[in-house]
């Protein structure tokens, strides 16, 4: 693309990747300007992933890797551009930004609870701990158990407090035992899924673990909304592309 040349001719110091297949068409694209790589090399220990901004006509899927500064301002690190959302798709874009950050892999990422990208972060990167983003498990509990939350009063506080309050294992596990019995949800397959994987998203379970502050994927999320209001949906892919980095560079001051 004209555009990604033409800012590399600006910074020198920018990396791109492309993935391509079998025929030499486009499939994924990952890039970071020298400013990401800086702001990275300083802040870059937790950082959250978000995917659900959708580009120009094709409705691409694009994500934003995204920290915050000593000020608790959102910094931009990259953004992976991709056709099909794959476990090999994730796996090609984590492990060539690490790559691109001279192989200085975060401490922490957040993501929502994509089952493709959670399959990725298995080995990529290796030592990576993956934590889902908090405010996508509330919202994904009310979307499949809503009628629990309509059926008792008391539950949508109950499973509030002990995803977000409780820090101890022992009573986290006994106290969601007890709010399954009472709730009668022993089969439902969303809270028996939370609970197997419990170790990504429960806060006892990363008591210790450096997260910046972030306790959800909201920052690449804000980042996104940023980019709707001054990227429209049905711009060619060259726009989209100036207009990012124009957010980098808001985003940045």
């Amino acid at each position: 693309m004209q555009i990604l040349h033409d800012m590399r001719a600006k910074d020198n110091r920018m990396t791109v990747k492309f993935k391509l297949d079998k025929e030499g068409k486009l499939t994924s694209m990952l890039w970071s300007t020298g400013k990401n790589k800086d702001d990275y090399e300083r802040f870059g220990d937790a950082i959250t992933f978000d995917k659900t901004y959708r580009t120009n006509l094709y409705k691409l899927p694009f994500g934003l890797f995204v920290g915050v500064n000593n000020h608790f301002q959102s910094v931009i690190f990259g953004g992976l551009l991709l056709t099909t959302e794959m476990t090999e798709d994730f796996e090609w874009g984590f492990s060539n930004f690490v790559d691109i950050m001279g192989g200085k892999a975060p401490q922490t990422m957040l993501t929502d609870q994509c089952a493709a990208m959670a399959k990725a972060m298995k080995t990529t990167p290796p030592d990576t701990r993956h934590r889902w983003c908090r405010w996508h498990v509330l919202r994904k509990a009310k979307q499949k158990i809503g009628s629990v939350y309509t059926k008792y009063s008391g539950f949508k506080g109950n499973f509030r407090k002990l995803i977000t309050e409780e820090t101890c294992k022992r009573q986290f596990e006994l106290k969601w035992q007890r709010m399954i019995r009472t709730y009668k949800l022993e089969k439902n397959k969303f809270m028996t899924r939370l609970y197997r994987y419990r170790l990504r998203r429960a806060k006892p379970y990363f008591m210790g673990v450096f997260c910046a502050g972030m306790t959800s994927t909201q920052r690449s999320e804000s980042a996104n909304y940023m980019l709707k209001q001054i990227n429209q949906r049905s711009a060619p892919m060259h726009v989209f592309v100036s207009k990012l980095n124009e957010l980098q560079v808001q985003t940045g001051k």
